[in-house]
């Protein structure tokens, strides 16, 4: 999972601080989800899942492919 974080974050040219300033936090609180120091909360899961365009499930390295999620 970690690495996929790091992986969509790099794919888009953006660095952690830029990722973690979208987020609303640090860039030392971010890069300990990418290294897995830290686990990531349920509300900054979904908020990566909008900004990537993708589901909670890619993320967490749950299925591998990368979909949009599903309009109620």
């Amino acid at each position: 999972m970690y690495q996929r974080l790091r992986d969509l974050r790099e794919d888009r040219d953006w660095t952690q601080k830029e990722l973690a300033a979208m987020l609303g936090m640090s860039q030392t609180g971010y890069s300990k989800y990418e290294t897995g120091e830290n686990d990531i909360p349920t509300s900054i899961l979904l908020k990566l899942a909008d900004i990537y365009g993708t589901t909670t499930d890619y993320l967490l390295g749950r299925t591998d492919t990368f979909a949009p999620p599903k309009k109620k």
